[in-house]
């Protein structure tokens, strides 16, 4: 390829019609601290996700960090939680000094084993906190029996699952509360930018004190806070943005089915699988796992330093899972996580955005088979 292939290729409205959009800031000079624009996003997103409560952050790891915070946990609790999955979740955790406890993944769709939780249970476990990887909704039903029998909070990273539905249910209101990022690589984005959706209406007023230094008034600062305001800028773009997440779904949708359609007969090769019944997906995400019992243990790097020789950038996400992340010294090595090591060390996501063209999937699609 002459030019580079990227993984994911941000989303944008034209030009001229994010220029109109942001004029009214050169009148206003109001540029961040919950503006008309981060105002009228957050009741455009609340509506789009089908949730009651909503709250705008500056990013997608700042609402996790922040939402985590707010539930109150004492110092030293346990948080179960999955090894696969960006590491932003890990630290999330970490960085509210609590300790995260690995369980295992499903191979079937990548998202935490709901029937391996209850055995991690200990007197300090305080939460759950699963991911919804690739856009594969979590057994929300089972994660929230197992949390009500223990009395524990349920966290979801949704930051895979924007704009998805189960059975007809925004996926922002399972748990307690869920996390979504509009990173400039997601289906969505506004540029940098996340928000969490939640149950408890009462969370709201506790996460605007934690996102804005925890001021409620020019003589009053209720708590300590952090800054983690969305400003107008980025909300602007999410209001753009919105307006063509359909149709960039949609695209999404049919480059994928097109993928499956190349890709299906190759034996060695196993295909992200999808409840299309009852699941409303979003299409961020095309994953190939590269069975390495058929294909050999180090198929799925041939692969990606054959495209990247072509100019082809794909992604091994998530590699390390992020138990073994260097910055935690092998403290985690030793814990059996056998299905997300086997995961991280074989899976590749593919180029995927609504503008690619599908004569550069059938570039892909020929390297792979070469190589296999």
């Amino acid at each position: 390829m002459q030019e580079k292939v990227l993984v994911t290729r941000s989303s944008m409205p034209k030009f001229e019609e994010y220029v109109e959009m942001i004029r009214p800031l050169w009148d206003s000079h109001w540029l961040t601290n919950m503006g008309e624009f981060h105002k009228k996003l957050e009741q455009k997103l609340k509506e789009y996700l089908r949730v009651q409560n909503l709250s705008l952050m500056v990013n997608g790891h700042m609402a996790l960090e922040l939402v985590i915070q707010a539930m109150g946990f004492p110092e030293g609790s346990e948080v179960i939680t999955t090894p696969f999955t960006f590491i932003s979740t890990t630290h999330a955790i970490i960085r509210n000094k609590l300790s995260p406890v690995f369980c295992d993944i499903k191979l079937s769709d990548y998202t935490i084993d709901e029937n391996r939780i209850e055995e991690l249970i200990t007197e300090k476990t305080v939460a759950i906190l699963p991911v919804h990887v690739y856009g594969n909704i979590c057994n929300v039903e089972k994660i929230q029996q197992i949390a009500d029998k223990y009395n524990l909070k349920v966290i979801y990273d949704a930051a895979h699952a924007f704009g998805e539905t189960v059975n007809g249910v925004g996926v922002g209101n399972f748990g307690d509360a869920s996390v979504f990022s509009f990173h400039a690589t997601k289906v969505y984005n506004t540029i940098e930018g996340g928000a969490v959706t939640f149950r408890d209406e009462s969370l709201y007023k506790k996460l605007y004190n934690l996102k804005n230094f925890g001021i409620r008034s020019e003589e009053v600062v209720a708590e300590v806070g952090s800054n983690a305001k969305m400003n107008e800028f980025s909300a602007a773009m999410g209001l753009c943005n919105l307006k063509y997440i359909e149709p960039n779904i949609k695209a999404r949708k049919e480059l994928i089915k097109y993928y499956a359609s190349k890709l299906r007969d190759v034996k060695g090769i196993r295909l992200c699988a999808r409840d299309t019944e009852s699941v409303e997906y979003s299409y961020g995400y095309f994953p190939v796992l590269f069975e390495s019992e058929i294909c050999g243990q180090a198929m799925r790097d041939k692969v990606y330093d054959r495209l990247m020789e072509e100019n082809i950038y794909s992604r091994k996400y998530f590699y390390p899972i992020t138990s073994d992340a260097t910055c935690f010294k092998n403290k985690y090595k030793n814990i059996p996580l056998e299905n997300a090591r086997y995961a991280g060390a074989n899976i590749l996501v593919l180029p995927l955005y609504p503008e690619l063209d599908k004569t550069v999937i059938d570039e892909i699609v020929r390297i792979i088979r070469e190589c296999i």
